[in-house]
């Protein structure tokens, strides 16, 4: 940039070259450097180092400026430090937690007590692992055993570290000195002093509406190491401590998600005087994760600020699902007025975890407790299951055969694989929409030898039937089906099924719609079908509904126990409603290539092209 009309030195571009080429300008403009010769080796240099020093002095108040603001901050401690300020503190790693029944048979005395930190032991894909119970439990023998029950153990080594507390030191902090440190399983005990052994429990303080100055409670911080930090109160805002108190702080440190999904247990040792010992598992181990990371922190802060410790919108509860079960991968989140039927007075939730499918009956029952803290009194929350709906394509590309040194085989493959992907991340998630432009449009990048693709997709729901029991079914796409007349007109029927058994028929029967809004089954005879039921259910093209009526189904032909209903959507864009997620089915689509002769100049004028249909 050249000097301007005031004879100042330009300084809006701070790349290096354009910072040298100012100096030389202004210097230049100088009547003290007239003459000089600024290429010469020694200016050159001197202006190099002023350069170079202008540069990165810039560089480093960029940075800087962007470490100020959570938006753009990169640095850890830069988010967590700005996350703190809107009262938002990361999530921790977490420990998989597995929930057992020990049985103790040859114990002596009335009672039994477990101590906090004893260890069971698993394997998870050749490897060992041990979870502990963190809470001393005492029971009572009954029927001849002592029966702990339901008892919730985590995955990794349980610790405690003891500060003493210095009134004099102003710098003192309470920093947990290990790695890994699942901060969900901390408790904290202040004992009075080394001469006095009186220990009182501290809870870690979650609303400051409800610490007084007396209130024996905690807190923690991740600091600007990574590590965690417990801090009390200053006598006005909880319960301040006193020179010469004893801290003691047990925690879990924990290997994260790698014992996700550890189902068989072994006591490692004896249990008081028992050493018979047997371990059932009632819900086998979840909730592994690792530390949230930086994006996250990013997000979730800004609507944790926002919920301000209660519940009220979908949102607040999006953000405190967050924060209290750290294994989402994501979350739906409606009010009962939205829900079919409506249900006014409940709000549902539906949870797709990292790890596993659905969160087990003790999760939701943990979290729905965890969550009576903040929801309105008038409000019921409740948890549903994710329902997945698969995604049937059928692809059909054409490819210019010279351009590429690649087989049809090898770009069907290419294709497959970008399918899979595209389900891996652009759907498998709540609220994610099947955009079936988008989809198509990616199909065609796959290689620039594909020209052109004809897709058709079909959309299935496997449903599980309550065998032996008389059960009625509602399957319900929440997308429309399109209404092509079905039988009635003669065409092909627009939803199908596999086949199933029922009380009283040693057919296999199948059921599809008549066009007319009915449901019907059938059997087969070659390919002849033979209608056992002309009214076996409703279907709604318009809403995509379909319901079975009552119907006692003994035995399913496919080999995971379920049903298969499959439907011809009347948009190719689909939408996942309510605790719906899209998943490609990769096993029964289809990909097909062929070589489209007129990009290839061998098609004869066109006569021997052929197309496919859209159908």
């Amino acid at each position: 940039m050249a000097l301007n009309t005031a004879g100042k030195l330009e300084v809006t571009d701070l790349d290096f070259d354009t910072i040298k080429t100012n100096l030389k300008t202004y210097l230049k403009g100088q009547d003290e450097f007239t003459d000089y010769d600024f290429e010469g080796g020694g200016l050159n240099i001197l202006l190099d180092v002023l350069a170079y020093n202008t540069h990165y002095n810039a560089f480093m108040a960029n940075m800087a400026a962007n470490e100020m603001f959570l938006d753009t901050a990169v640095k850890r401690n830069s988010v967590v430090s700005h996350a703190k300020a809107l009262g938002y503190t990361p999530v921790s790693v977490t420990a998989p937690t597995a929930y057992i029944n020990v049985t103790v048979n040859d114990a002596t005395g009335g009672s039994l007590t477990m101590s906090a930190g004893h260890v069971f032991t698993t394997n998870v894909s050749g490897k060992s692992y041990q979870f502990v119970n963190i809470t001393a439990r005492t029971i009572q023998r009954s029927d001849g055993v002592y029966l702990f029950s339901n008892i919730p153990v985590y995955e990794g080594t349980y610790l405690t570290t003891e500060f003493t507390h210095n009134a004099s030191d102003s710098d003192e902090k309470f920093i947990l000195p290990n790695d890994n440190v699942d901060i969900s399983t901390l408790t904290v005990q202040v004992q009075t002093s080394a001469t006095d052994s009186t220990l009182t429990t501290y809870t870690k303080a979650n609303n400051l509406v409800d610490v007084k100055s007396t209130t024996a409670a905690f807190f923690t911080q991740e600091t600007t190491a990574g590590e965690w930090e417990i801090y009390f109160g200053d006598g006005v805002v909880g319960k301040k401590l006193t020179d010469g108190n004893i801290v003691k702080a047990s925690y879990v440190i924990t290997n994260g998600t790698d014992a996700n999904g550890a189902s068989v247990f072994q006591s490692s040792g004896a249990i008081g005087t028992g050493t018979d010992i047997t371990v059932a598992t009632e819900t086998a181990a979840s909730g592994g994760s690792i530390a949230e990371n930086i994006d996250s922190i990013k997000y979730n802060a800004p609507f944790s600020y926002a919920t301000q410790n209660r519940a009220v919108t979908a949102a607040d509860y999006k953000a405190l699902l967050h924060q209290l079960y750290p294994n989402i991968e994501s979350v739906a989140v409606w009010g009962g007025e939205y829900a079919d039927p409506v249900v006014y007075g409940k709000v549902y939730m539906s949870i797709r975890p990292k790890t596993g499918y659905n969160l087990t009956t003790t999760t939701k029952a943990n979290l729905v407790q965890s969550l009576k803290d903040y929801t309105v009194a008038s409000i019921t929350p409740e948890f549903v299951d994710p329902i997945t709906i698969q995604i049937i394509p059928t692809v059909n590309f054409k490819f210019n055969d010279s351009s590429t040194t690649k087989t049809g085989a090898d770009l069907e493959t290419e294709v497959t694989t970008m399918i899979t992907n595209f389900s891996d991340t652009d759907l498998e998630k709540f609220e994610q929409i099947f955009r079936f432009s988008q989809f198509t449009r990616k199909i065609d990048d796959v290689d620039t030898a594909i020209v052109s693709n004809i897709t058709s997709i079909r959309a299935s729901y496997d449903q599980t039937p309550t065998l032996a029991t008389a059960t009625k079914y509602t399957i319900d796409f929440a997308n429309a089906i399109e209404h092509s007349g079905g039988d009635i007109s003669g065409q092909r029927p627009v939803v199908t099924s596999t086949g199933f058994i029922i009380d009283g028929n040693t057919n296999t029967l199948y059921l599809d719609d008549d066009g007319a809004g009915n449901m019907k089954t059938y059997y087969l005879t070659g390919s002849t079908k033979t209608t056992v039921d002309s009214e076996a259910g409703t279907i709604n093209y318009s809403t995509g509904k379909i319901i079975i009526n009552s119907i006692n189904i003994t035995s399913v032909s496919n080999a995971n126990g379920t049903i298969t209903f499959t439907m011809k959507p009347a948009s190719n864009d689909l939408v996942p409603v309510r605790n719906q997620v899209f998943q490609i089915d990769s096993t029964n689509m289809s990909v097909t290539g062929a070589v489209d002769t007129i990009a290839a100049g061998t098609s004869n004028a066109g006569t021997a092209y052929s197309t496919t249909s859209s159908y």
